[in-house]
């Protein structure tokens, strides 16, 4: 599905025009101003709270962007659908209706918002699919390479599970929700590591990225496959990872099978300090949410050249072909990389990891 669109010499000449000034009419030099100034209104549309990510990380970080490239002329509008499609309509229209200048979705259902994008961009809105690809005539697309988000997680899974490795080794898979074109990936992207490697005994499309119900779902494995010939658990985020391991401690499980993650949740990073989840996938939320911001805001205000900087991948969506894109390369996160990455950045500190009962297991592993 990835596209590279620009090649290497077009960037650079597109840097060279940028450095000398040389913009068309809307562009950013002295002599042509861009279509809109720092008093801009940015639609902000999230999908919901479950995943602590978006109201932790994304919307705080957005909006700070947003203010700091408009000189704090430019405000946020945000909304948050908890899950809910036709909230997240009813969101969308209420902004269209205010005359937003630029959309930033997050969509619940990418399929279902197709007919609320076509009203943005028949009242003359940009919108910029913010995460997961919605359908409809979007103006660009920001996320993480989904495909290589579950590479990583079926390959650290088979790594977990050792060499001694057999066909015969039975795991669960936890996908995320069905209407999530995110999900799809990131299945299809761990059944290209796994396939053929280990026997998938029992697969799961989880209802609305449920923790409660990855742990019903879990539950239904545990009784069908037997607590004793569960090797591992793909789960393709951290949220039902945590559904996961309350299901198997229910089921009386002393010692975990290796289980995966995504988005290195604090409470997920506390399970893989000590030892309760194999890994997570690390998205470095301040980049893409900062990047976003970027992008909407070069949009509206007619540069071109940097908008065009910002996204020089190509992706295509069932509705749209040749979308401008930007993805966000991932990491795998482990015990060995705490260092290196959640803290490095400043995603936590140690005390936010280390807090209460967690502080033995991080001595254990040298965290401190």
């Amino acid at each position: 599905m990835r596209r590279i669109a620009i090649s290497v010499a077009a960037v650079s000449m597109s840097v060279t025009l940028a450095g000398c000034g040389m913009l068309d009419a809307t562009g950013s030099s002295d002599d042509a101003g861009p279509v809109k100034g720092d008093d801009i209104t940015v639609g902000l549309l999230l999908p919901e709270k479950a995943n602590t990510r978006y109201e932790q990380f994304d919307y705080p970080i957005f909006k700070k962007k947003v203010e700091a490239l408009t000189d704090n002329k430019g405000k946020v509008e945000y909304a948050n659908a908890e899950a809910d499609a036709d909230k997240q309509a009813d969101q969308m229209q209420r902004m269209i209706e205010k005359k937003v200048d630029v959309i930033v979705l997050d969509a619940v259902d990418s399929h279902g918002i197709a007919e609320s994008v076509s009203k943005a961009k028949e009242a003359g809105i940009p919108v910029i699919a913010y995460d997961r690809l919605a359908e409809g005539p979007i103006d660009a697309y920001i996320s993480f390479d989904n495909s290589l988000v579950g590479e990583v997680q079926g390959r650290s899974l088979l790594e977990a599970l050792g060499g001694d490795l057999s066909i015969t080794d039975k795991i669960v898979m936890m996908n995320g929700s069905s209407t999530d074109p995110n999900a799809k990936q990131f299945k299809a992207g761990a059944l290209s590591e796994l396939k053929g490697k280990v026997t998938i005994a029992k697969s799961f499309d989880t209802k609305d990225w449920d923790p409660k119900n990855a742990e019903k779902n879990m539950k239904e494995a545990i009784s069908e496959i037997g607590l004793e010939n569960i090797e591992g658990v793909y789960s393709a985020n951290d949220g039902m990872a945590g559904g996961i391991v309350k299901a198997l401690r229910a089921a009386g499980v002393t010692k975990l099978p290796p289980i995966t993650g995504q988005d290195a949740e604090l409470a997920a990073v506390q399970r893989i300090v000590t030892g309760e989840q194999y890994m997570s996938v690390y998205k470095s939320y301040p980049e893409e949410a900062e990047n976003a911001a970027e992008m909407a805001v070069a949009k509206v205000q007619g540069r071109d050249i940097q908008f065009d900087a910002l996204t020089r991948d190509r992706v295509d969506s069932p509705t749209d072909q040749d979308i401008p894109a930007q993805l966000v390369p991932v990491v795998a996160l482990t015990q060995d990389n705490l260092e290196d990455t959640v803290l490095a950045d400043g995603f936590y500190e140690v005390s936010d990891i280390c807090a209460g009962d967690f502080k033995d297991a991080c001595a254990e592993i040298g965290l401190k």
